[in-house]
Formats: C-alpha cells, sequence, structure tokens
C-alpha cells in the first residue's frame, strides 16, 4: 500500500483487494450495462462489514479510522464504481450523519438494520432545481400536532429506487430546514426511477415524490431547523470524503489499464509503451495518481486526528481527485484508440464514471469556491 498502517488495517485492506477481485470487478461491468445491483452483493458486502467499516463495533461496524476507510474506499472503487457508491451513500452520507446526530432510539432502529443490508438508505438532498444550496430547497414541511407534513420532489438520488427509507431535506414557510427519516412504506410517497445516465448506472437513482407525508417527531433527524448548518454540512464533508478516494480509485484503475495495454498492444512494429508520446500520458498519469493519493492521506490524517482544517483539506482532495480521475481516464481512452470507445474495454466506463465525480456531492466550481475562501483566510499575511 506504501502507508504505514497497523496490522489489522493491513489484514482489512489485503481482505478488501480479495473481495474486490473476487466478488466485485467481474460484475462491474454488468451492473453498468444493465443498471441494476445486485442485491446478492449488497448482502456479501454486509456481511465483511464493509457497509458500516467506519461505524463502532456496536452496530455492527469494523470501527476504522478514516485513513482505513479511505484506503477500503479505494480497493472497492477501483473494481467498480458503482459499489464504491453503496459505501458513500450507505456508510458515509447516512451512517456517520446519524452516528452524530441520531437518537439513541433512531440509531438503535437503523444503524444496525443498515450494517447487515435489511435496510438500504438514500439521501434526499437535490432537487429538480436545487443541488447543494440546501439553504432554499423547495420540499417544504409544515408542523401540525405531534406531526409533520412533507411536499416535494426530489430528485438525482442514488439508491432512491431500491431505498427502504429516505433522509430527507425539507425547509418550513420561515426557511427553517430540518432533516426527515422518511421510511417508504408511508402513504404518499413514490419513487420513478432515471434512466440514461452518463456514469453511476447502476445506483438506480430515481425521483422521490412527496405527496402529504406524515412523519411522527421521533424521525426528525437532529433539532428542528439544524438541517443545513449541521446535517446537510456532516454529510456531504463525509460524501466528499468518500468521493475523494472514489477520484483515486478510478484514476489507479485506469493507469493501470493505461500500463497494461501500451504492454501489449503494437503499432508500427513497436509496442505502444516504446512511443515518447505515449511514455509522456504514462509519465503524467502517474504523477497526478500520486498527487491525488497524496491529498486524500493528508485529509485522511488530519481527519483522524481531529484537525480543524480537515474539512478544507477534505474539499481539496476531492476537487483535485475527481479533475484527477477526468484526466487520467481520458488519457486513457486516447492510449487504447478505437478500443476506448468501445465497452469490450473498461476505459470508456471508468471515463463515464470519472466524470460523475466533478458533480456529486458538490461541484468542482463549488469546490473552488469553498477553497478560495479558505486560502483567502490561511494565506492573508500582513506586511
Amino acid at each position: 500500500m506504501g502507508v504505514q498502517v497497523s496490522d489489522f488495517t493491513a489484514q482489512i485492506i489485503e481482505d478488501a483487494i480479495g473481495f474486490a477481485n473476487r466478488e466485485v470487478r467481474p460484475l462491474a461491468a454488468e451492473i453498468d450495462s444493465s443498471g441494476v445491483f445486485p442485491r446478492s452483493l449488497i448482502n456479501k458486502m454486509a456481511r465483511q462489514g464493509y457497509l458500516a467499516a467506519s461505524w463502532p463495533k456496536e452496530y455492527g461496524g469494523l470501527g476504522l479510522n478514516p485513513m482505513a476507510y479511505g484506503l477500503l474506499t479505494e480497493q472497492i472503487g477501483k473494481a467498480c464504481s458503482n459499489t464504491r457508491a453503496l459505501l458513500t451513500v450507505q456508510t458515509s452520507l447516512l451512517g456517520e450523519t446519524m452516528l452524530r446526530f441520531g437518537t439513541v432510539a433512531q440509531k438503535k432502529t437503523w444503524l444496525n438494520q443498515m450494517a447487515s443490508g435489511d435496510r438500504i438508505g438514500a439521501f434526499a438532498l437535490s432537487e429538480p432545481n436545487v443541488g447543494s444550496d440546501a439553504k432554499h430547497v423547495q420540499t417544504t414541511y409544515r408542523k401540525e400536532g405531534g406531526k409533520y407534513i412533507l411536499n416535494g420532489i426530489k430528485k438525482w438520488i442514488s439508491f432512491a429506487a431500491i431505498a427502504d427509507f429516505f433522509v430527507v431535506v425539507a425547509a418550513d414557510e420561515s426557511g427553517r430546514v430540518t432533516t426527515f427519516i422518511v421510511e417508504r412504506e408511508r402513504e404518499g410517497v413514490s419513487t420513478i426511477p432515471m434512466a440514461g445516465m452518463l456514469g453511476n448506472r447502476g445506483v438506480h437513482i430515481a425521483e422521490i415524490r412527496l405527496h402529504d407525508v406524515e412523519i411522527p417527531a421521533e424521525n426528525v433527524l437532529g433539532s428542528e431547523g439544524s438541517g443545513f448548518t449541521y446535517i446537510v454540512s456532516t454529510a456531504l464533508d463525509h460524501g466528499r470524503y468518500s468521493i475523494a478516494w472514489a477520484g483515486v480509485a478510478i484514476a489507479t484503475e485506469a493507469l493501470e489499464a493505461m500500463v497494461a495495454y501500451s504492454r501489449t498492444r503494437s503499432q508500427f512494429g513497436e509496442k505502444l509503451h516504446h512511443f515518447q508520446l505515449i511514455k509522456g500520458i504514462i509519465g503524467d498519469a502517474v504523477t497526478k495518481v500520486h498527487a491525488a493519493r497524496a491529498l486524500c492521506l493528508s485529509a485522511a490524517q488530519m481527519r483522524k486526528d481531529g484537525t480543524g482544517d480537515s474539512i478544507h483539506e477534505t474539499a481539496i482532495a476531492k476537487y483535485f481527485a475527481s479533475k484527477v480521475a477526468v484526466e487520467v481516464t481520458n488519457d486513457t481512452v486516447q492510449v487504447h484508440g478505437g478500443n476506448g470507445v468501445r465497452d469490450e474495454y473498461p476505459a470508456e466506463r471508468l471515463f463515464r464514471e470519472a466524470k460523475v465525480l466533478e458533480i456529486i456531492e458538490g461541484t468542482s466550481q463549488i469546490q473552488q469556491q469553498v477553497i478560495s475562501q479558505f486560502g483567502l483566510r490561511k494565506y492573508m499575511v500582513k506586511r
């Protein structure tokens, strides 16, 4: 791995590499082409403890620290981006947030079922006219007696088509944002699967429609009005950390595909890797992958140590790693030539999946703004 880790972490990652090669990678192309994530794979991941990898053991987790969880995410993400997306949603966005802000009853009710794979969740923030701007969500709630009534539409929600519950971000008439745990079986809840996706074809993206859905007070996640400042901010931070490692994973997988192809494919009587231009492409790709991984490791260490700037380091890692994934996969397609645009080879799938990373959990443009604000403070020097 090239990283100093404990024996426990090293064993977890070694097992994850074997699991990814044996159970995940052989299904990656089929998951992408069919748009179906197999229930059997969810169950296998649950048995390995991966769906709760970073959670305490009392909730069915492996108790991995941020460094170990990042390295695990990398190995799963290399094998299949759709499978890694399940970790991002189930473990990071939902689980980590519920661990921090859920009540004792909520954690007892949901976390063990999520860890076992019996309950799959979805984080419902985006809407037809709203992306990561949770302050201006148009899904509404109003309080009637001891219940809340939700109305609205959520869109682009990963795993929404198969999820058993949703964490829904909504606002009242005064603009206060609150999050609610909404079970699929509640009256007034429906989902519409979305097809024609560039990437993430196997994560069952869907619209969620809420029509006068009654939610009891015990289903409020966090305190009323804390939805943006605490719940959404925390969830997106954990999600961005996972996506940063996803960028490294896709870029590394693409680099390996590029190197393998250049060593076996011949043109003009020479293997591709003998040509100076191909060497230049590979050299740039190696450098970018190493740089992206270094940023992820830095963010991991800061998160592990509880350093105050870890949120900004995570944003930097997410921004850079997602850009690197796009650049390296683009070059991988180029090295493959005509074969790079055929689904017989992984290059085109990796390219499509990489582009998605620049959009989800906050676009690259949003990350630039966050990083800029951080830089304007940190690097202001009075002379």
